[in-house]
């Protein structure tokens, strides 16, 4: 059936507006695919869905995104789902900031689109991606866009110019869960100008881009995760324009006009942080 690049996402702002009554928060994002990724093969098989990650087959406790997002995809074209196997080779770290779990799920929708349904129009595939998750709309999609709602509400935006991106993921998580509770309690000192980054985009200026550079749960961080200002820093000492956390962390991104500038940047990095990534902007997909 095919392989598919997963390729992660970084956030260039991000905003929470509010609690919204079905529990989930309303955002505003400017997002941006890059080229970290995971590469996911899907082929059809005998029996049940089955799920292979680095190497090994396992059957989670529950059911795996990739076999909800399965589901929903045959239950929408009306016919039922034969045996399927996803093969994941990971790269994106997990619980980073990333999505890379998301940008999984958006890829094997992607391999089920064209295999069984390739007239299916690309808001009939973001839609069922969001049954699954709220990033995968936009996983699916991928490029430069303004994300509303729950991340799910998807307006493109120009593009990233050509520049460079430095990922760096301290070896921590961060519990997405108590950052958001943490969102329903704050005011913000900062907030992102999305607007003001949207004309920047228009204009091709990356300094302009990067000096928009805006997430607003590094406010809500709590002391014990301090090391993501370490890191910034260190960025900004090596030459990024900018840099800032992607999601809901821990990952810092650093954006370089120059690739010489990110290969120093990231060599010097790597020396204390083993998962450090060189990566570009990417555009959308031709799905």
């Amino acid at each position: 059936m095919g392989t598919q690049q997963a390729l992660a996402k970084v956030n260039l702002a991000l905003d929470i507006l509010g609690a919204r009554p079905d529990g989930y928060h309303e955002l505003r994002m400017v997002m941006q695919t890059v080229s970290l990724h995971d590469t996911v093969s899907v082929q059809e098989t005998e029996g049940d869905f089955t799920l292979h990650v680095d190497g090994e087959s396992f059957r989670p406790g529950e059911t795996s995104m990739e076999e909800r997002a399965a589901e929903a995809f045959f239950r929408a074209v009306g016919r039922s789902m034969p045996g399927i196997s996803v093969t994941l080779k990971k790269r994106i770290p997990a619980y980073a900031g990333l999505g890379g779990g998301s940008a999984d799920v958006a890829a094997v929708l992607r391999s089920l689109r064209q295999q069984y349904c390739p007239d299916m129009p690309e808001a009939e595939l973001e839609r069922i991606g969001l049954t699954v998750g709220s990033d995968v709309p936009f996983c699916i999609r991928g490029g430069t866009a303004l994300a509303a709602g729950r991340g799910d509400r998807l307006t493109d935006l120009p593009p990233l110019p050509p520049c460079w991106l430095v990922l760096c993921k301290p070896s921590f998580g961060i519990p997405t869960p108590e950052l958001f509770a943490l969102a329903d309690t704050r005011q913000y000192l900062r907030r992102p100008d999305i607007e003001g980054m949207h004309l920047a985009l228009r204009q091709g200026y990356l300094e302009g881009i990067a000096a928009k550079l805006c997430n607003v749960f590094e406010e809500l961080l709590p002391p014990q995760y301090n090391e993501v200002f370490v890191i910034k820093e260190r960025l900004l000492t090596l030459g990024a324009l900018n840099a800032s956390m992607s999601g809901s962390g821990p990952t810092v991104f650093g954006i370089f006009r120059s690739r010489e500038a990110a290969e120093r940047a990231a060599q010097a990095l790597e020396r204390e942080y083993t998962k450090t990534y060189l990566a570009e902007p990417v555009g959308k997909f031709q799905v």
